[in-house]
């Protein structure tokens, strides 16, 4: 069967990896947005009257010798790295520590803000004797795109430490998931770990549950199988010996011995079926020279041999049942034309080949379906019970390739198996 080849999307560690990220970006805009809503839009002007009050009370008063002015000028001024520069009530500067800075304007009669350049916004402070306390403050120049620094520091950061929570937490899901591919295999033995108390660790356990119950119930079929066929043999084994000592007509004993061999047949046929299915017919695999095989079985059945020599590592029995069970549908379904039989190395490795016939062809609709257990084609003649196909696929599985039924020019059939 044909896998479906789904184009491979964005890992489940990556999406939950960036939705971390996001989760953290939107939460740092959002907090950002309502810090400006909430405090950037308030009025620095509600403190600027407070703030004269308290000037007034640090500086030297009004009536005090400028040198004594200057001085507390300059010592608040070095305690809070701000140029200072200090008007009197008619607005002529009377001290100043660093570079003087602007009288208020004419019009101006109240505490304000302004801004120099582009350096951090100054006050002009209205104090209650009528002075004016011109005042910016200076800062320390950071390194160029302080703020930028930050933030890619702070995205490195978040990055760094999301990456191993995101890839705990799917780690143990690709852990499930190789368990699930192992369980599908064949391996019903396959058992995941369980970690921790979360759904992941509840879905493992499920998991584990529902494999035991799998291998216990393919146990339990396999049990019964092999049980019901060693009982079926038993009176197989004796109707054949019946049919040795029966005495009269030739015919009817020819005819019980014929469906005494078929129900055997059958029997072999669903054991062997049925241990493929379940991957229990495990042989040493070998080199096999699939050539070599084909020319016996191609001289038991009648059918021409062409192709070069070709070596391919799997189970002798099995490969030889897989080209006996093509010639023998060729032979029942490929009407009085010749077989023919071709081998070759596969283009990928391994070997290639090709069971031609002459016969009437199998419909495009049906080309599946004939590897169905139990599957006849309308109107085929009868004999064997319909598992030859799907045995024959199973082999071919088995050894790392597949069976498909192709259109034959100029009519008839082609069976190619693909190995290894």
């Amino acid at each position: 069967m044909r896998r479906e080849r789904r184009h491979p999307g964005l890992r489940l560690h990556a999406r939950i990896y960036l939705a971390v990220l996001a989760s953290v970006g939107m939460v740092a805009l959002l907090s950002g947005l309502a810090w400006h809503l909430k405090f950037g839009r308030e009025p620095i002007e509600s403190g600027l009257e407070l703030s004269a009050e308290v000037a007034s009370e640090l500086l030297a008063p009004a009536n005090a010798p400028q040198a004594e002015q200057e001085e507390v000028l300059a010592r608040w001024g070095k305690r809070t790295l701000a140029r200072l520069t200090l008007y009197s009530r008619s607005r002529q500067r009377v001290a100043a520590f660093g570079a003087p800075l602007p009288a208020p304007p004419p019009e101006q009669t109240e505490s304000g803000t302004f801004h120099v350049g582009r350096g951090a916004p100054g006050f002009r402070l209205r104090l209650p004797d009528g002075r004016w306390l011109v005042a910016v403050r200076t800062f320390r120049r950071g390194p160029p795109f302080g703020f930028l620094t930050v933030l890619v520091f702070t995205a490195v950061a978040v990055a760094v430490a999301a990456w191993p929570i995101s890839r705990r937490i799917t780690r143990r899901l690709e852990r499930l998931k190789e368990g699930v591919e192992a369980l599908g295999a064949g391996d019903l033995a396959s058992r995941v770990r369980v970690e921790g108390r979360d759904e992941v660790a509840l879905l493992a356990s499920s998991f584990n549950r529902a494999a035991g119950r799998i291998e216990d119930l393919v146990g339990a079929q396999r049990r019964l199988l092999a049980n019901a066929s060693h009982e079926l043999r038993s009176p197989l084994g004796r109707l054949r010996v019946a049919a040795g000592l029966l005495q009269g007509d030739p015919h009817l004993k020819e005819e019980i011995s014929r469906d005494v061999s078929e129900l055997d047949d059958l029997v072999e046929e669903i054991l062997l079926s049925s241990r493929l299915e379940a991957g229990a017919a495990d042989e040493p695999l070998e080199e096999v020279d699939l050539t070599a095989l084909a020319a016996e079985e191609c001289a038991r059945a009648g059918a021409s041999l062409s192709g070069v020599v070709v070596t391919v590592k799997g189970s002798p029995r099995l490969l030889r049942r897989l080209l006996r069970n093509l010639l023998e549908n060729a032979r029942s379904h490929g009407g009085a034309g010749p077989i023919e039989v071709e081998v070759r190395p596969g283009s990928g490795g391994g070997g290639e080949v090709d069971v031609r016939d002459r016969g009437p062809g199998v419909p495009d609709d049906l080309k599946e379906r004939i590897f169905e257990p139990f599957f006849r084609l309308p109107g085929a003649p009868n004999g064997g019970a319909g598992l030859g196909l799907a045995i024959t696929r199973q082999i071919a599985r088995r050894h790392g390739g597949l069976v498909v039924c192709l259109p034959r020019e100029g009519g008839g059939t082609l069976f190619r198996a693909t190995l290894g």
